[in-house]
This record gives structure tokens, sequence and C-alpha cells, in this order.
């Protein structure tokens, strides 16, 4: 007889009722443990605002910020994109004001590989990047965080981008 039997045997002094309260006990662990894993399932659903324009998430993926994030006035743009949206391992970042005016202007530039340690944007491959932003201390609201394909030629058809609500603080 185990620790749980002999308790419940001397709290209800009968072995009838052992067996009705194992079988109760066993649901009761069970649907706590399944709970457990129906929980943990759940996640947090966030807004999907971006916005891609003549782009889409297999050519660049922003990490941070996340749509919607409220930010400081400085901060970093995480991320990858393939080789092709970079030129001379850059491209521009622009952020919006709620009336589409510029707030300030970045850089991204690619990170080195972390196995090679090796800075090759010349890849059709997702390339590392990185950019540090600085918005006026004044602005306090919503903006558009702007990611542009760095286009040399200048052509619109050759024009990409990708669009983040952002909020700062």
């Amino acid at each position: 007889m185990n620790i749980g039997t002999a308790f419940v045997v001397w709290y209800n002094g009968g072995v009838k009722k052992i067996y009705l309260r194992g079988i109760i006990l066993i649901i009761i662990i069970a649907m706590i443990f399944s709970m457990r894993f129906v929980w943990s399932d759940k996640k947090v659903e966030v807004p999907q605002d971006i916005t891609y324009t003549n782009a889409t998430s297999d050519l660049i993926v922003v990490e941070l910020p996340f749509p919607g994030a409220v930010t400081g006035k400085e901060f970093s743009v995480i991320g990858k994109a393939r080789g092709y949206w970079f030129f001379e391992a850059s491209f521009p970042i622009e952020v919006l004001d709620k009336d589409g005016k510029s707030l300030a202007i970045g850089i991204a530039q690619a990170q080195p590989d972390p196995v090679t340690g090796e800075i090759n944007w010349m890849t059709e491959n997702f390339v590392p990047f990185k950019a540090d932003i600085k918005v006026p201390t004044v602005y306090i609201g919503p903006a558009t965080l702007v990611l542009k394909k760095d286009n040399p030629s200048g052509l619109p058809e050759n024009d990409a981008s990708i669009s983040i609500p952002v909020n700062f603080e």
C-alpha cells in the first residue's frame, strides 16, 4: 500500500472509498496535466500590421521591433534579409510620423555570419542586419518604420519596402 492509499484509508476508514477516491484523484491529476499543455499551446497574437510593398516575408524578416511595439527614442532594428536587399552591405531605414513626415533616417548594416565571422551580403541567402535608430526626443506617439530595399538603379520597378507600425513613448 502506498502513502496516498494509506492516507485515504486512514482518513475515510474504509477500503471501498479508496478506489473511488483514487480514480477521482487520477482524473484530477490528468486534467491538470492536460490543461498545462492546452495553456502552453496558446500563443500571444501579435498584430500582423506589417505592410509589404513588392516584398514578402521570404525576402526580409524583422525580428525587432515587433509590430505595434512601444519603444524609446533610441532603439535597434534587427532582422535578416536576402543578400539582394542590400547594396554595399547596407540598406536605408526611415521612421515616419503619424502624418507621413520623416522623423529619422538610418542605415541597416549587414552583420557578420555567426559561424565564419565574415560579412557576405552578395548572396541569395538571408543575411543578418542591424540598424541603430534615434528619433527626436520631442516626438511621442505612433510612427511607421520603413525598411527599403537598396535600389542603386533608381528604377521604380526595383523598389521594395516593408512598413511596421511602432509607438514612441
